[in-house]
């Protein structure tokens, strides 16, 4: 490295899964839980601390918070860090991600400059990871988003990020700013008593008056929460051991008397709306992805759905939207053609540039990376509510959009309006559903060239799957660590009996036995099939967490005490190898005949 870098690394607390609790005004309560660092942001603090020390330089920690929050500032300083700052204010209750990303914006800029600011890919409480996004835009720096592999040469810094169901190779010059993936470096980690032991004198405080005049918190906040449930998931915890051959039919018999493997003809979908423009203000936009055909399709039919009774039009956006028939037959009524770059900062710059001369009523992305930049850089931008990673959104009684988000992997979901006049929410695939097409076409409307900015260069996109698979799959069979990849086509007969994806736990992703895409729990997938399998994983929370939302559960471990056993309907004590071909016997003899998967893409969940 050519100079000491300055390093600013963002940090925030969360709430342990054990102790998440709602408050009387339907937020997350912080107080009185066992909180800790979150896990994506000890990987950003280890970075930190290294380049740091690598370069002769300083790694300045900040977190934002109550004044518990300091807790996670020494952690940091005892793993390395020069010094911590929390940034804690009564003002600064009830922040969304634009009015956090503002002060921590603010933040960064009274103590800054800085060469290079690090944070987590996202929290494992909201998950939205918009607020990278949003801070990159209100400090003008290049972000690069998951970023799993990282060298500096000079002022160039040479990323591989991981995406959805991919990755990206890029060049970024600094300053700049990276949101850490899981797997970019150990995380860091340090117990009581070396927390303790951090001198006071290194630990620093902001209030919102040494931020700037404001407004901050609930006043600056574009969101509102409304109605907010947790959703526990109760097991049956029913297990069987003994002769293998009878606990698969035990097994069988038991998830078919509980419906698993029930096929009902699924009801055909609903057509796209016909075009009715009328008296409606503002567009509904959705911004189309290049290779995300099917979460193109999905947004279109909904926002038709938004826009038909309001009488608005539905205009797509994309550096390469599909062609008039298509597109119109998916819902849209004008489609708009973004020019001269295909970088998502790049993209934002068109986006915002059509939103002010057009002030549209909503604009729906996906909750994807290319969708959680683009969304979030425009609505930093315009100072406009943003709704991440929503599995559903609607219109109320009065007409509002309300946007279905979950947290916690699906153990929460809230209602989320937007304060502003422009809405904007990305929505995650696979949970609209596709409806069945309209003969209309759509018309062109101009294109919209935007200009290059300096930053990002040299980006290569990679895919390793199909971002949608076990968004929409019936049966999902998830293998941990004792399922050995030679051995896979074992698992072949039960996948196709039961019409399954493959999946797997964090530890196989991390091994490259399975692609990212593919991992299930806290830092990985959340899924919602009729019928999930674990195969070899020991049922570890943060794995299982993932599954909460699935119809049955199904476990197999030859340990009686795994807690995989704590997290399933029914269980089977066995070795796989011995339980899967058994199980795929029973299977076949109770299932559909002539090879029809017992879950087959006619059935429903």
């Amino acid at each position: 490295m050519a100079r000491p870098l300055k390093i600013a690394v963002l940090v925030k607390q969360v709430p342990q899964f054990e102790s998440l609790r709602l408050g009387d005004d339907r937020r997350l309560r912080r107080g009185g839980q066992q909180l800790e660092m979150n896990p994506y942001c000890r990987r950003a603090v280890a970075q930190g601390v290294q380049l740091a020390r690598e370069s002769g330089g300083e790694c300045v920690v900040f977190t934002m918070g109550l004044p518990a929050a300091e807790d996670c500032l020494r952690e940091a300083v005892a793993c390395g860090a020069t010094r911590g700052v929390l940034v804690s204010d009564r003002v600064l209750a009830g922040s969304d991600t634009l009015a956090t990303a503002r002060a921590l914006a603010a933040a960064l800029s009274r103590l800054g400059p800085f060469d290079l600011v690090l944070c987590g890919r996202n929290s494992v409480d909201g998950e939205t990871g918009q607020i990278p996004a949003q801070l990159a835009e209100l400090l003008d720096l290049p972000l690069a988003a998951g970023v799993r592999e990282l060298v500096i040469k000079d002022t160039t810094l040479v990323v591989r990020c991981e995406h959805d169901d991919g990755g990206l190779r890029a060049e970024l010059s600094l300053p700049a700013l990276l949101s850490c993936a899981e797997r970019l470096i150990h995380p860091a980690k340090a117990g009581p008593a070396d927390r303790a032991a951090v001198s006071a004198h290194l630990l620093s405080r902001l209030d919102a008056t040494q931020l700037g005049p404001g407004p901050w918190g609930d006043a600056a906040s574009m969101t509102e929460v409304g109605v907010s449930r947790r959703l526990d998931s109760t097991r049956l915890r029913l297990r069987h051991d003994g002769d293998v051959a009878t606990q698969a039919r035990s097994v069988v018999a038991e998830l078919a008397e509980r419906g698993a493997f029930d096929i009902a003809p699924e009801p055909l979908p609903l057509p796209v709306p016909e075009p009715c423009p009328g008296a409606g203000t503002g567009d509904v936009v959705v911004l189309a992805e290049p290779g995300r055909d099917r979460l193109t399709q999905e947004l279109l039919g909904r926002a038709a759905e938004l826009a038909v009774p309001t009488g608005r039009r539905v205009t797509l956006l994309g550096p390469a939207p599909p062609n008039l028939a298509v597109a119109g037959s998916w819902g849209a009524d004008v489609i708009g053609t973004l020019t001269g770059s295909n970088a998502e900062r790049d993209l934002a710059d068109g986006v915002v540039a059509w939103c002010r001369a057009r002030t549209p009523w909503a604009v729906l992305a996906p909750s994807t990376m290319w969708g959680r930049e683009i969304a979030g850089r425009v609505a930093a931008r315009l100072g406009a509510g943003l709704a991440g990673d929503a599995i559903d959104v609607v219109l109320d009684a009065q007409g509002e959009l309300v946007c279905w988000k979950p947290a916690f992997s699906g153990g929460l979901v809230a209602a989320v309006t937007c304060r502003s006049a422009i809405r904007f929410a990305t929505v995650r695939g696979g949970s609209l559903g596709l409806l069945a097409p309209r003969a209309a076409v759509a018309v062109r409307g101009p294109d919209l060239a935007v200009d290059p900015r300096p930053g990002v260069r040299a980006a290569v996109r990679e895919f390793d799957g199909r971002l949608e698979a076990l968004a929409v799959a019936r049966a999902i069979v998830c293998v941990g660590v004792a399922v050995p990849p030679a051995d896979y086509p074992v698992l072949n007969p039960l996948l196709h009996t039961l019409g399954a994806e493959l999946a797997a736990t964090r530890k196989v992703a991390d091994m490259g036995w399975q692609p990212r895409a593919r991992q299930i729990g806290v830092t990985g997938r959340s899924v919602a099939p009729r019928l999930y399998v674990a195969i070899g994983t020991s049922g570890k929370l943060t794995n299982m967490a993932g599954a909460r939302g699935a119809g049955l559960v199904l476990g197999i471990n030859s340990d009686p005490r795994a807690p995989l056993f704590d997290a399933v309907d029914v269980g089977m004590v066995a070795d796989w190898r011995d339980a899967v071909p058994q199980l795929v016997t029973a299977l076949r003899q109770r299932g559909p005949q002539h090879g029809t998967p017992l879950l087959a893409r006619g059935s429903t969940r």
